[in-house]
């Protein structure tokens, strides 16, 4: 029997720019794959997974690269990238989208924009949609849209077939529903490599910005008046804020409405008259430039990074938020933030069974981050980063599965609650042997010990 040949790109360590092809958007702890393969068409994908499992090669997926933990890299194997599968077919009559799944969302939004429309999805514009919608994605928009795995219709993907087979298949809310359902957050590269996706459209015009920052002494009162009031607003606001270091001094909120900058003043009046703002703005925007101004530039670019998150399901007393503030006084770095979306709205009207994104309920999604330049810094930033996700433990619920941390003891419970005993029965249909497995992988049920 004829052995498969990988087709496509193909990088090697031998490679001029295997350097570049290796690299992710997390330096800190850097692997160094034996082949790199970029694949063009689905038939690449196909080639590679056989000739992986004909190999016993162990492989990784990988899109856009921001897998915090890196589990799209590894040490030696085989790492199958689709960045460079990444066409948008637009239907705007029947308000639909077909994307590759190596397409990131800065193309995403522009060519959606083209034609009047978008899907919810992530700021930082490198992210690749196809790891963002896998986990959920939360983002600018999901107030009044929801999840960006909400407006997803269906998904074609290449899955592992008996001993050393393969195959492509689709997966929409009629067939292989099981496996759609558990690709609507249940996270990327668990039960196969997704090539495709297909969203419904939403239209979009003028959206309104706005940005509110406070000095330091305003810190608790800021917060406060923030949490009461962002899960709660009208459902057209989306908002974030940003609680930044003692030497810079700065808490941020900032969001998006769809509506008119004369109703955003009205709806901002709770946080306008908080404290004493250093700075207050507010504007009517095509929403294109609404995408640009969320998408933090240094976000996008590789650097030393920790990273970790929670849910607040219940407003933070006092004490959380002290906590929060003697951390930020005790920060590694000037990069260190604690970064906060409220969520509500649209998401929390679908049950948290309904799909494998499990924490529907929750009012805020929160990210603990910390980057910084030389690699002896690593210990101090990562516990840091441990250290408070610890300390705000008692106040906080599990963690958002694009948030990963490899730290977190019992992230099966951490990432999809109740749903993963599901999870794992999807995984055991359609992956029984785990061919598709990494540190946090979901098991099928018999290699679960």
């Amino acid at each position: 029997m004829k052995k498969v040949k990988l087709t496509g790109r193909i990088v090697t360590p031998e490679d001029s720019d295997y350097e570049k092809a290796r690299t992710n958007n997390n330096l800190n702890n850097p692997k160094y794959p034996s082949v790199i393969v970029f694949c063009q068409e689905t038939k690449d994908v196909v080639n590679a997974l056989k000739w992986a499992r004909e190999n016993n090669e162990p492989f990784r997926i990988r899109s856009g690269r921001h897998s915090y933990e890196n589990f799209s890299l590894l040490n030696k194997g085989l790492v199958i990238d689709v960045s460079d599968m990444n066409s948008i077919s637009i239907d705007r009559s029947e308000m639909t989208a077909k994307i590759d799944a190596g397409a990131n969302m800065g193309k995403v939004y522009r060519a959606l924009w083209e034609h009047g429309v978008t899907i919810p999805g992530g700021t930082e514009s490198s992210v690749g949609v196809v790891g963002l919608s896998l986990g959920g994605g939360i983002g600018m928009l999901s107030r009044p849209f929801g999840l960006t795995c909400d407006s997803l219709i269906e998904i074609e993907l290449v899955v592992a077939d008996g001993q050393e087979g393969v195959r492509v298949i689709k997966a929409n809310k009629q067939k292989n529903n099981e496996l759609f359902w558990a690709s609507c957050g249940g996270g990327g590269g668990n039960f196969g490599i997704v090539t495709a996706l297909t969203f419904k459209l939403h239209a979009i015009h003028d959206v309104s910005l706005f940005s509110i920052t406070w000095g330091w002494d305003d810190f608790e009162v800021a917060f406060d008046a923030w949490q009461k009031w962002a899960p709660y607003t009208d459902k057209r606001l989306t908002s974030q804020i940003e609680l930044k270091t003692r030497e810079i001094g700065e808490i941020v909120a900032q969001g998006e409405f769809i509506g008119t900058a004369a109703e955003l003043k009205k709806l901002l009046r709770p946080l306008r008259k908080t404290g004493s703002p250093t700075s207050i703005w507010i504007k009517e925007v095509p929403y294109i430039q609404a995408v640009e101004f969320f998408d933090v530039p240094s976000g996008n670019l590789p650097a030393l990074r920790k990273r970790s998150g929670s849910f607040i399901k219940r407003l933070f007393p006092y004490k959380a938020i002290q906590t929060m503030k003697d951390y930020l006084v005790n920060a590694p770095n000037l990069n260190t933030t604690i970064w906060q979306q409220a969520l509500g709205g649209a998401i929390s009207e679908i049950a948290p069974n309904r799909t494998a994104y499990y924490y529907r309920d929750a009012l805020i999604a929160q990210e603990y981050n910390t980057s910084w330049e030389n690699p002896n810094e690593e210990e101090p930033n990562i516990k840091w980063v441990e250290n408070l996700r610890r300390a705000l433990s008692p106040y906080t619920a599990g963690d958002y599965v694009n948030f990963p941390d490899l730290l977190i003891p019992d992230w099966p419970t951490a990432y999809y609650g109740r749903n993963f005993r599901r999870l794992r029965e999807v995984k055991t249909k359609y992956d029984p042997l785990n061919v598709f497995q990494f540190p946090q992988s979901i098991p099928p049920i018999r290699k679960w010990l």
